[in-house]
């Protein structure tokens, strides 16, 4: 019996484990239309905590021709009410800032497929962050694809949605966090291209107006092709001494797996010459 017993439970968590892969693929699936900001047009390897919702976003805003464009990709909780991480190729100089803040009104059921200044659903709110929810909350917008990492006006704009920022601290926002994305730029500004993930750890016993759950830290990994090598930085913030501190891309997917399970860069294409792989 205690045998029997043991192959149940055996076989429940090999049906746990091929459905969570099933909705792995689901999710790469539908980052479809947004591959581009993925390095080798493959998203991470991603697995959220049970019970913890997750929805891909392809980022887009209509242009002067009514046509969809595609800017960056955002994999959002809507458990949490904030994003996993946000996917971008890295551009810079920036073009100056706009803080026109968007939604997504997809999340809560409407039919719109582009984030807009506000969703026309009677769910709106729902499963995602709106702006009273930042009122006199004490917290910043914390964005995870900066302006400064733009160099067109559509993704300036885009940037400023509310599926691509948490509540972060704001001394941690205006100071170190500010310091580390122009760091960013001079790291990466020799790269032939560069491809980067900016993500949010969240801290689950703190929740803005009794619904947004608070950051409890920021991480970036960026993969910069420099010279035919893939060369990668892990990054997250703040440390024990409010700090942002580099580490390996490994090591820095280590470091998360004491909140979720995430693989950055899954497939580095092979160069010409000899590559480095510290993209993984």
């Amino acid at each position: 019996m205690f045998k029997r017993k043991k192959e149940r439970k055996k076989e429940r968590k090999k049906e746990r484990k091929k459905e969570r892969k099933k909705e792995r693929k689901k999710e790469r699936k539908n980052f479809s239309k947004c591959t581009k900001f993925f390095l080798d047009d493959t998203p991470p390897d991603f697995t959220p905590p049970t019970g913890v919702s997750v929805k891909p976003i392809c980022q887009c805003l209509w242009d002067d021709h009514d046509e969809q464009i595609y800017l960056y990709a955002t994999l959002y909780s809507t458990s949490w009410k904030i994003p996993i991480f946000s996917a971008y190729v890295f551009q810079s100089p920036n073009i100056g800032r706009c803080d026109a803040w968007y939604i997504e009104p997809q999340l809560d059921g409407d039919s719109e497929p582009c984030m807009r200044p506000k969703g026309y659903g009677k769910n709106i709110g729902k499963n995602q962050a709106v702006t009273k929810d930042y009122y006199k909350s004490g917290y910043d917008k914390g964005h995870l694809y900066p302006v400064l990492h733009t160099n067109n006006h559509l993704s300036m704009l885009a940037t400023s949605t509310l599926t691509n920022v948490a509540p972060q601290n704001p001394t941690f926002n205006q100071n170190v966090w500010l310091e580390h994305e122009k760091a960013v730029i001079k790291d990466l500004k020799s790269c032939e291209v560069a491809y980067v993930l900016t993500g949010v750890v969240p801290d689950t016993n703190i929740k803005m107006n009794n619904k947004v759950t608070v950051s409890k830290y920021y991480w970036r990994a960026t993969c910069c092709l420099e010279k035919g090598q893939y060369i990668g930085q892990g990054y997250y913030g703040p440390d024990n001494n409010g700090l942002v501190k580099k580490l390996t891309i490994k090591d820095l997917q280590n470091l998360l797996k004491g909140f979720y399970q995430i693989i950055f860069f899954p497939n580095i294409p092979a160069q010409n010459k000899k590559p480095t792989y510290t993209c993984n």
